[in-house]
């Protein structure tokens, strides 16, 4: 075990206490706070900020956000995150993602939370990816020295410590209450009833969807595409369906289509709808692939995989403001995790406990209010708890090892590691599925960034 080079060589100069606190070697720091289990009410953490004037290191409590109007009334300053590149060419010496919340280690002028400087033990970064740092409040004083003080951060849920979180029930009935929830759009509805009936035609679903011209022309576009390579001419959804795609497939992109329409999210932007689209159909087409692989149903799995993130949709349909700064902070922040930063952004209030439970479980909450498939409510509404055992979980682990392999193309919106490994040994997949999947993926990649293009125009 050792700490970051120049956090212990500051420690031991300065003749710090501190107990190192071996951890498993974890992806995130969100990852090693959350295996915590209680003792995660002690851990401290450090956000870096700059403008003209140089950097700045917040150091406040791991379960609170920023309050910015309060870090401009104390510095009068106008201060923005560091991008990551910018964070590492600091910490050269620290594992990504992972920083000490020491900046005299670093040279680093110290904004303290006063609720830190209470505090009286702590835990935090090493500046590795397996262990902590632990220390009772009087040596995190003498390492905080010459820091300025402030009430600087909102806390999270749990102030009192006898707050529970809500549960997925509670947050469903809270965002049916306080918020108009888009309804599932008409012709998605229908598409959806559809499909649902075993005795549906091609001719049927083909009917439905030539009632929308628009629609009409996404899924022959789609047909004739390079990805299927048909060689003869399509001159109807019908032939589509019968000829090159199947019920199914043209009933599950008419679907995503169509449900897309149910909210007002804009294009561009690492989160806005133009990457929904390109993440979603990636994701969705490398699904189908891994299905066959391990014994699941392609379309479902193509379901599962097109639709796994609607929550990011329902989150900038219904908080276009903070949906734009979640934007800005995502581009900004490729280290942190999705989950960290709607905390961040959210702050406090009745937003807060809602979405706490991140966008994942709010897309699930979603799509068991529309009727979806339950697949692919669990898909969308787990995918973002690694290690998740229960129900449909193939469909959900599918889902999370097709972002972990399209994180290498930038693809998708959480940029930290996966444990590939352990979704290969949970579908039963052989390590060299991996490759045969990137060639895959490889193949068709210009042509669905072309779809992609044209989903959205």
């Amino acid at each position: 075990m050792a700490l970051a080079v120049r956090l212990e060589q500051f420690l031991d100069q300065q003749g710090i206490a501190y107990k190192e606190r071996s951890i498993d070697l974890v992806p995130s720091l969100d990852a090693a706070v959350t295996a915590l289990g209680q003792s995660r009410d002690k851990v401290i953490r450090a956000t870096l900020l700059i403008d003209i004037s140089g950097i700045v290191m917040v150091v406040h409590r791991y379960d609170s956000a920023l309050d910015t109007e309060a870090l401009r009334k104390l510095t009068g300053r106008h201060l923005q995150p560091l991008t990551a590149h910018q964070t590492m060419r600091l910490f050269s010496d620290c594992d990504p993602g992972f920083i000490p919340p020491i900046g005299n280690a670093y040279d680093l002028p110290v904004l303290l939370d006063d609720d830190i400087a209470r505090a009286e033990q702590v835990l935090f970064s090493s500046g590795t990816d397996h262990s902590l740092v632990e220390m009772n409040g009087h040596a995190l004083s003498m390492a905080m020295a010459g820091s300025r003080e402030g009430h600087l951060a909102i806390r999270g849920p749990g102030d009192d410590g006898a707050r529970e979180a809500l549960t997925l029930a509670e947050v469903a009935s809270k965002l049916k209450k306080l918020y108009r929830l888009p309804p599932m759009p008409a012709l998605a509805l229908r598409i959806l009833r559809l499909t649902s009936n075993t005795e549906a035609t091609a001719r049927e679903l083909a009917e439905l969807i030539e009632f929308d011209p628009s629609l009409t022309a996404q899924v022959m576009r789609y047909a004739r595409s390079a990805l299927f390579n048909y060689p003869g001419q399509i001159n109807s959804v019908q032939e589509a369906v019968t000829r090159v795609l199947g019920f199914d497939r043209v009933a599950h992109i008419a679907l995503g289509i169509a449900s897309v329409r149910a909210f007002d999210v804009p294009r561009t932007g690492i989160l806005g709808m133009d990457n929904f689209w390109r993440h979603s159909l990636y994701c969705a087409f490398m699904c189908q692939r891994i299905a066959p692989r391990c014994g699941a149903d392609k379309g479902l799995a193509y379901l599962c995989g097109l639709l796994h993130n609607f929550g990011l949709l329902l989150v900038g349909h219904l908080f276009p403001i903070e949906f734009k700064e979640l934007n800005r902070l995502r581009e900004a922040n490729p280290e942190a995790s999705m989950q960290s930063l709607e905390q961040q952004v959210f702050g406090q209030g009745s937003e807060q406990e809602i979405i706490a439970v991140g966008h994942g479980a709010i897309g699930g909450i979603l799509h068991r209010l529309w009727e979806l498939p339950d697949p692919v409510v669990k898909a969308a509404g787990v995918h973002q708890q690694p290690g998740y055992q229960g129900e449909h979980e193939n469909y959900v682990m599918m889902v999370q090892l097709a972002n972990a392999l399209l994180k290498d193309r930038g693809i998708g919106d959480e940029f930290n590691p996966d444990d590939i490994p352990a979704l290969l040994k949970g579908l039963e997949l052989a390590p060299g599925v991996v490759s045969e999947l990137m060639d895959e993926i490889d193949q068709v990649a210009p042509e669905l960034d072309v779809l992609a293009s044209s989903l959205t125009t």
